[in-house]
Formats: C-alpha cells, structure tokens, sequence
C-alpha cells in the first residue's frame, strides 16, 4: 500500500513537472530565433557586431548558470529539490519581463546574464524526479519529462515568431515572464517532494563522485551533456540571420526562423520516450552512440543547404538524434548516481551544458563573422564527432577497470 502511494506520488510530480517544463521551454524558445533581429533594432551596427551581439547575449545566460550551477546543486542537496525549482521560477519571472523593457543592447545582454543565474527550472525537474523514480522506469521517466521541455521549444518559436511579427519583438518576453508566474503556481501547488536532510553532515562534504563505480562513464556524460548543448546551440545566434539569407530578405523572415529553430523538437517529442524506453531495454550506450553518428551525418548536409525547406528537413532529422543524447545521458547519471549527491551531479552536468551553450554560440559567432553561416554546420559536425571519440573512450576503459578487477 505504501509502495503504491509513493509510486502515485512520483507521478503526480512527473505530470506537474512536465507542465512546467514546457511552460519553461515555451517561454525561453518564444524570443530565441529572432533575438539578433531585435539586436538590429537597437542600433545600426555591421554583419560582425551584430553577431557578436546576439552571441553574448545568447551566451551571457549560460555562463552565468555554468558558475552558480553547483552551488545551488550543493543547497539542493541540503534543502531539496522543490525550493530550487521555487526559486528558478520566480527568477525568470521577474528578468523575463525586465528584459521586454531594455532600452539599449546592454541592458538587454545584463539583464540575460542575471535571468542565467536564477534559471535551472528543468535540471531540478530532472534531479527530483532522479531522487523519486524506480530504476526500471528511468529512461521512459526522463524520455517523458524530456518531451515537456522539447514540446514547449516546439510551440514557443512559431507563437513567439507570429507574435513578433505581428506586435514586435517585446511581446514575447512579456508573455515568457507570464507563464514563469503560472509555472511558479503549478510547482508550489501540485509538486510534493519527501525530502530527508542528510542524517551525517559530513557526507556533504565529500566529493559528489565518491560514491560512483562507473566514474569514467559519469564524467563522459557529463563532457557529452557539454558537447552536445554546443552543437544544437551553434546555430541560434545565426538562424534569423541565415533564414533571412535564404530567403534574400523576402517575407515573414521572424516566421520562417520560428518554424526552422522549432522543427527539431517534433522529431525529438515523438521519438523521445520511445528512445529512451528502448535504453531501458538494450542499455543506454547502444542509443547514445547510434544518435552521436546520426546526429553527425546530419548536420553535415546542412552545409550544402539551398533553401529554407532543405533546411528544415535536416533540421528535423537532428531532432531524432536529439531525442536519443540528452536523455539518455540524464538517464545514465541517474542509475549510477546515489541519491544522497544527485542534484550535485545534476548540478555539474548543468553547469557542462552551460558552458556548452557558451562555447557553441561564441564559436559561431566567430566562424559566421569570419567565414560565414554555412561553415557553423562544420564546425558543428566536428564537435559531434569529438563526442562520439570521448563516450566510446569512457565506455572501453570502464569496462576494461571492470574486467581487471574481475580477474
């Protein structure tokens, strides 16, 4: 009966959490395609500043949250998971809305770099529901929740790029802080976490990996989580800008960069949690190694792209590649983390993706402003295949220790 009751609990919590996620991943996608374009209202600056610009301010938020990502792990850990998720909430809420009012392109990158301190709604659902869900259901568990936030990134685009385009480009960071303060309602109300403070003190003060076996693993993923938010976070800063390209400025150019930047997440929401109930079933390697030599082979094309529909069809083809990397490396972290350190380990991997969506946009930035759009797909395919080398390195030495230590 007890078993019962906390199973109903988790989730309870996992469709409340889900809600939030896509809340969350509504509202911060809403603005994100067409950001350089609302840069470009702010002044009348050149092909490189303006990408510059837009990388900052893309990359300002995540910088941010790499540096403060593991103290709030390590309060999380202490305090639980709910007041983290409190806490992200009402911060975007409030910089959310502030940023709708930025008179000047400073304004704007400042108040980014501040909403990036107070963000981190959908690593602590992915840390709660990590405390709380059986490890038989692990992989189908963070699929779903996965499919929350990449739902939201889905609509938020095409309802941000056709508010955009009707009222301005403000309206969507109004609208974003709005549904933060729903978010903020749903999480107090309907997310239950039982939540024990550690009984020995001193463990807190031990390093978050002590108690994992497979640590190769858990740091590859870690790296991996980097890599791959630096992949399909290369092409933000320059989307508008490339869309706008490829239509030779003709149309509803915030429109079309809505739908592009949007397209991925259809693929991802519809093979997500069947990828990763198939981790479930054949182990997680197998699914992240397919989806890294995936994903590569298509990014590559999108070097050769002629047109927005070409574009788009690759675009949709990286979301089922997608669907099977961040989940399942969420998925891994959970079955070899002790529950006593996981909002720290979830805290670190937080604090790789961060840095990723630093180091995707800046590189692009720089390939773009340098070279020019097109070479952002290379760039792009590269990084994927250093990820590729990195997770079968981790995996053959982990399990070489294993065979060692069996001998």
């Amino acid at each position: 009966m007890l078993k019962t009751k906390k199973r109903a609990q988790w989730q309870r919590n996992l469709y409340a959490l889900w809600l939030g996620n896509f809340i969350t991943g509504a509202g911060s996608s809403m603005s994100l395609p067409f950001l350089p374009l609302f840069i470009s209202e702010m002044g009348n600056f050149p092909k490189w500043e303006l990408t510059l610009y837009a990388g900052l301010a893309f990359s300002g938020t995540f910088l941010s949250q790499a540096i403060v990502s593991p103290f709030w792990g390590k309060l999380a850990d202490k305090t639980g998971r709910k007041p983290m998720l409190m806490r992200a909430a009402i911060g975007m809420t409030i910089t959310a809305t502030l940023t709708g009012f930025s008179p000047n392109v400073w304004i704007l990158i400042m108040l980014r770099v501040i909403q990036g301190g107070f963000s981190g709604y959908i690593n602590n659902a992915y840390a709660l529901m990590a405390s709380e869900v059986p490890a038989d259901k692990s992989g189908q568990t963070m699929g779903t929740l996965t499919t929350g936030s990449v739902g939201g990134m889905l609509v938020g685009p095409v309802i941000g790029g056709y508010i955009a385009g009707m009222l301005g480009y403000r309206i969507p960071f109004y609208l974003f802080g709005g549904m933060m303060l729903i978010a903020s309602i749903i999480t107090l109300v309907y997310v239950k976490e039982d939540f024990h403070p550690l009984a020995d003190p001193k463990y807190a003060q031990r390093s978050a990996f002590a108690g994992i076996k497979h640590v190769r693993v858990v740091w590859a993923m870690i790296l991996s989580s980097m890599l791959i938010q630096a992949a399909t976070t290369s092409i933000n800063p320059i989307i508008s800008l490339f869309v706008k390209e490829l239509m030779h400025n003709q149309g509803n150019i915030a429109m079309a960069s809505g739908i592009i930047a949007a397209l991925p997440g259809i693929a991802t929401l519809l093979a997500a949690p069947r990828l990763g109930a198939l981790g479930d079933h054949i182990g997680p390697r197998k699914v992240l190694i397919a989806g890294l030599i995936f994903c590569a082979v298509m990014f590559l094309p999108m070097f050769f792209v002629q047109s927005v529909t070409s574009l788009g069809v690759f675009r949709f083809l990286v979301g089922i590649s997608d669907a099977a990397l961040l989940p399942i490396t969420q998925t891994v972290m959970t079955l070899a983390t002790p529950k006593e350190s996981i909002s720290r380990i979830f805290s670190y991997n937080q604090s790789a993706q961060a840095i990723g969506s630093v180091i995707g946009p800046m590189l692009a930035a720089g390939v773009a402003g340098i070279l020019d759009y097109r070479y952002v797909f290379l760039m792009t395919t590269g990084l994927v295949l250093i990820n590729l080398g990195i997770v079968i390195w981790a995996y053959r030495m982990d399990y070489k220790m294993v065979r060692n230590a069996h001998n």
